[in-house]
């Protein structure tokens, strides 16, 4: 089964007068809504948009894995863990709240950042906190979460290209920027479903078979989960 929600159909939340815009795929914050709290091991996708000098103060998160993704720009975060870092894109960051952390996200840098920040859900809930963040994945570079039981697949394609979708209980598509379609969406024959341009994503269980199809080029995150 395959469910696509568009861009538009997420809560559009942040503070515009400090230069924060916030959209959520998700259930989240004020934005309570009972059938769409999680898919699998993932509990939110958030696109951010900070604009220069703006960002989120120090808040703590326990209990969560949080992947971020830069799409432009550069992310300063700061944590209680003492890690100090600067994301920019193509690096993906990882920070496992586990028992308990708090961070600062920022950006100051003199151009407008935009990011996607994913949350998952822990296997088990406890332990000590961890940060990661890899420069540069390589497309198609697979990227482990163990914590969550999940696994991040980054697919860049170019115009007309074509690419699996990992066979899983669950996997989470989320469509950065471009154009793709997925093979057997449409329904029989292996018909294509409609286009997923920017902030469009699919909720696909029980995957099987199916492949991307990109056009125009496109950049897409895939969470691939067990269930």
């Amino acid at each position: 089964m395959i469910l696509v929600r568009y861009a538009a159909q997420r809560y559009v939340g942040g503070d515009p007068s400090a230069g924060i815009e916030s959209l959520h795929a998700f259930s989240f914050g004020r934005f309570y809504d009972p059938d769409n709290l999680r898919f699998g091991a993932v509990l939110a996708c958030n696109e951010e948009r900070l604009a220069p000098g703006a960002g989120f103060d120090e808040h703590p998160h326990s209990h969560t894995e949080i992947v971020t993704w830069v799409v432009e720009g550069e992310l300063t975060h700061r944590d209680s863990a003492g890690h100090a870092t600067v994301v920019g894109p193509g690096d993906v960051q990882r920070l496992s709240s586990a028992g308990g952390v708090r961070h600062v996200e920022r950006n100051d840098g003199d151009r407008p950042l935009v990011f996607v920040q994913m949350w998952l859900a822990p296997l088990e809930p406890g332990g000590e906190p961890a940060y990661e963040v890899v420069r540069g994945i390589a497309d198609s570079t697979p990227y482990a979460l163990p914590r969550a039981g999940a696994m991040l697949h980054v697919r860049r394609l170019r115009d007309g290209e074509r690419s699996a979708v990992p066979d899983a209980r669950f996997v989470y598509v989320h469509v950065v920027r471009g154009e793709v379609r997925i093979d057997g969406a449409g329904g029989a024959d292996g018909a294509a479903g409609p286009a997923l341009g920017p902030g469009d994503s699919a909720r696909i269980t029980d995957a099987e078979g199916l492949e991307l199809t990109a056009g125009p080029a496109a950049e897409v995150l895939l969470w691939e989960m067990p269930g």
